[in-house]
């Protein structure tokens, strides 16, 4: 298999429920086994308006384009004797469940929340080369939460030390926050292959967890 198709594989899927609800992300191995399966089908953005499609009819739609054009940032899947394009969002055909409205506190999304970031010195790190932070130190009663831990480089960690970053003469570059969504899915939505996400995130109210 050629690096472009191993790669599309890698890409990622959102799914929506029956009420075109975003309740998850998947890989496209399994997006495609829901598709064949008859258990979903794709949402396709086209020119402003969302067109759904069966497995096979998406399948005749992505020998039509593969034919006439293809964007950039698209991703495509060969079989046996075609080209299937990978979709970026399905609809699930019986699902009617709610997503859930938490995003999960652990030390994947706390990075991914401050982009990398080190919240005193503003540069940016490897995660490898970052720790985490309590804002206020454990040592005088400060909690593991999101407002009260936030990524540091290992430099500013030791010079902040058991200290509060008024007592260290520190400023931090943003007040943490709880996360809406998942800070992994904002990662997601700077590429432009996901663009099409937007629609069913911007206007919600909960987040989708990133598996």
């Amino acid at each position: 298999m050629s690096n472009r198709y191993a790669s599309a594989l890698d890409a990622s899927v959102l799914v929506l429920n029956k009420m075109f609800m975003a309740v998850h992300v998947i890989t496209v191995r399994r997006a495609f086994i829901l598709l064949c399966k008859e258990l979903a089908e794709v949402v396709s953005l086209e020119d402003g308006q969302f067109a759904t499609y069966d497995f096979d009819t998406w399948r005749e739609v992505s020998e039509f384009r593969a034919k006439l054009y293809r964007e950039e940032e698209d991703d495509w899947v060969r079989t046996s004797n075609t080209e299937i394009q990978v979709p970026r969002v399905i609809r699930l055909t019986s699902y009617e469940k709610v997503p859930k409205h938490t995003v999960k506190f652990n030390r994947r999304n706390i990075f991914a929340r401050d982009n990398n970031q080190c919240q005193y010195c503003g540069k940016r790190f490897s995660t490898s080369d970052l720790s985490l932070d309590h804002i206020l130190p454990r040592s005088q009663g400060g909690g593991s939460s999101w407002e009260n831990i936030v990524c540091a480089c290992i430099d500013c960690n030791v010079r902040k030390g058991g200290r509060t970053p008024k007592q260290a003469h520190m400023g931090l570059i943003r007040k943490p926050e709880k996360p809406k969504r998942s800070p992994m899915l904002n990662l997601k939505l700077t590429s432009k292959k996901y663009q099409s996400w937007k629609t069913f995130l911007d206007n919600a109210y909960w987040s989708v967890e990133l598996k």
